[in-house]
């Protein structure tokens, strides 16, 4: 009975170690199915990503050739051997607009080495600026401030290849995608116009350009001959750079002698139905005053505006934007970057009207 009973547990044991033999060997062939079905979806995903790009590409070839009259061999000297760049497509995942707040953000411009460059080019341009100024109607320090903000007076213009951001963008990015191939396709016209040579052209990672950062379709639209030279050059030419960004500025409505933003106070829960999405100023003053909001008594009750919040440390602070506060965000429609030249602009013009003055405040 004992040997009988010794038999069946050996007999047992071996009943389990097969079960569980089958069942690791179920498993194993499982995941191998899976593993090649997932491979073999990824392979045909990526086969037909690029059947997609090369469709993509081509459409672009024809177009450039068909309507702007360029030929195959031009588009080559730019397109053979371009590849996605990594980091580009990084960057624009991650812009500093997006992800930091206002107490954070403000500190990457308004810093007082940034000011006292301003103050130092409005010195050396002064007449340049002037003659702006009184052609567009744009003040000289609004000039310097965008300029400030948008490559430190010239020093932070870029290191990447315009050609190559834009097409990266333009292929690779889907969201933008329709947005960043037209600005290439502006790029290869800005390109001819200019005589510019593959790879040598620099930039920031969204493809824009020179001492005012224009993006393509900008620099063809609103960048002008400041020095009457019979040459556009923002990429060199601060002259050119300093009338551009004016034209650019009054071509997108700038109000001479206008307000752009005034602190305002808020009480109650009433202000929140007035913060919206987007820069441009929909709501009466009467609004803002009826809502509980505290706004200069000198702004009229029917003119629009935007109210902001802005996340500092430990509290929120709240503005008021006017009209010429939405035109400054026609070059960069975010609203910490439109407060960042605001603040910039202002610093710089104190400094430089006590710097001029003798010292006198």
């Amino acid at each position: 009975m004992v040997k009988y009973c010794l038999i069946l547990k050996f007999h047992l044991k071996s009943l389990r170690r097969e079960f569980l033999f089958k069942q690791m060997l179920i498993l194993l062939l499982l995941s191998t199915a899976i593993n090649t079905a997932v491979l073999a979806e990824t392979k045909s995903t990526k086969m037909l990503d690029e059947k997609q790009l090369a469709l993509d590409v081509e459409a672009f070839y024809l177009m450039m050739t068909s309507k702007h009259g360029f030929t195959e061999t031009e588009l080559n000297l730019w397109f053979n051997d371009v590849k996605p760049n990594k980091g580009i497509l990084k960057a624009i995942h991650r812009p500093a607009e997006a992800s930091m707040p206002w107490f954070k953000y403000r500190n990457i411009f308004i810093q007082q080495e940034r000011v006292d460059l301003g103050v130092e080019f409005w010195k050396k341009n002064a007449e340049t600026l002037q003659r702006a100024e009184k052609e567009f109607g744009v003040p000289a320090e609004l000039i310097v401030g965008l300029m400030g903000v948008e490559t430190k007076y010239g020093r932070i213009k870029g290191k990447n290849d315009v050609f190559n951001a834009l097409y990266t963008l333009g292929f690779h990015y889907p969201r933008r995608s329709k947005f960043f191939r037209k600005e290439l396709k502006e790029f290869f016209l800005l390109a001819r116009e200019q005589d510019w040579t593959p790879g040598l052209i620099k930039g920031s990672y969204a493809g824009a350009m020179g001492y005012g950062q224009f993006m393509p379709s900008s620099y063809r639209m609103y960048a002008v001959d400041f020095d009457k030279d019979g040459k556009i050059d923002l990429l060199n030419n601060k002259v050119d750079a300093i009338g551009s960004i004016a034209n650019y500025i009054k071509m997108h409505k700038w109000k001479k002698g206008g307000d752009i933003i005034h602190k305002a106070e808020v009480a109650g829960l009433g202000y929140k139905a007035l913060l919206q999405r987007g820069l441009k100023p929909s709501k009466k003053i009467s609004d803002f005053r009826k809502a509980g909001v505290t706004v200069n008594d000198s702004l009229g009750s029917d003119e629009l505006a935007l109210l902001i919040e802005l996340k500092q440390k430990d509290h929120k602070e709240y503005w008021v934007a006017l009209h010429n506060f939405y035109v400054i965000s026609r070059y960069n429609p975010r609203t910490l970057y439109t407060m960042a030249v605001v603040q910039l602009t202002e610093m710089i013009n104190e400094r430089y009207k006590t710097s001029t003055n003798g010292g006198a405040k």
